[in-house]
């Protein structure tokens, strides 16, 4: 899938504060190595590694867009970038493991969030956020016209919703079954988006580049022209702007030393 990594970033403060909220509940003092799966354009990965001066941090993203994104970013000396998949990833002796708001777009990610957990070394932590608004108005209209009578012989199978994440309890289960003292949690941004048509503008970065990728530019612009109305008659732009509602689910876990 295509990345437009300055898309990605017009919501910057918006998308960063999960990180934070996530990365907030490590609570590893000295850790050697840090990964950031599924890193974007890096600037929160450059936050690790400020964070933590002595350790080794690498952002791994499969989107050569986005590595040269965050490649194009200030030199820090422990600081690199990989293109990988993160089904490719096999954890050693990393102390941090980190990954906000990708494991959405990765099937089956359950399975990989046990294999990484049960690799954590003594006193490791993995830290797990992911996004829970695939109910919310602005993917269930975007399924909902992807599978109107004009697109869905296009669309058909494009988008994901029923298996893209699992409940809290879920993550909770998987930690507790993995040995690790878990911290899960999940929260709803109200977050107030400037300018005409901004929830489309923000899933455009986003949720929408599936179904971007699947049509011709004429086709998604047409996409959009619907997709649009349906938008702004869920979400009414308001004095200060639009309210958009974003939930969140975080998952932190702990080996014990």
């Amino acid at each position: 899938m295509r990345w437009d990594p300055g898309l990605y970033a017009r919501h910057a403060g918006h998308r960063g504060r999960p990180f934070f909220d996530l990365v907030a509940r490590v609570g590893h003092d000295a850790p050697r190595t840090v990964v950031d799966l599924g890193c974007g354009p890096g600037d929160l990965t450059e936050t690790l590694a400020r964070r933590w001066p002595d350790a080794q941090v690498v952002g791994i993203d499969s989107s050569g867009e986005m590595i040269d994104a965050a490649r194009q970013r200030p030199a820090l000396p422990n600081l690199r970038f990989e293109v990988r998949d993160l089904r490719d990833y096999t954890p050693g002796s990393d102390d941090v493991i980190v990954t906000n708001a990708a494991l959405q777009w990765v099937p089956g990610h359950a399975g990989l969030l046990d294999r990484w957990a049960r690799a954590l070394p003594e006193g490791g932590w993995l830290a797990v956020q992911v996004p829970g608004n695939f109910s919310a108005p602005s993917h269930a209209l975007m399924r909902d016209h992807a599978a109107s009578p004009r697109w869905a012989s296009r669309l058909d199978g494009v988008l994901r919703h029923d298996d893209a994440v699992g409940d809290p309890s879920d993550y909770l289960g998987l930690l507790l079954s993995a040995g690790l003292q878990p911290d899960v949690w999940e929260t709803t941004y109200e977050q107030v988006l400037p300018g005409e048509d901004a929830v489309l503008g923000w899933v455009r970065g986003t949720g929408l580049r599936p179904i971007l990728d699947a049509l011709s530019a004429d086709e998604a612009e047409e996409f959009e022209a619907g997709y649009g109305d349906l938008l702004r008659r869920a979400y009414p732009a308001g004095e200060h702007g639009t309210v958009f509602g974003f939930r969140r689910i975080f998952a932190v876990g702990r080996r014990p030393s």
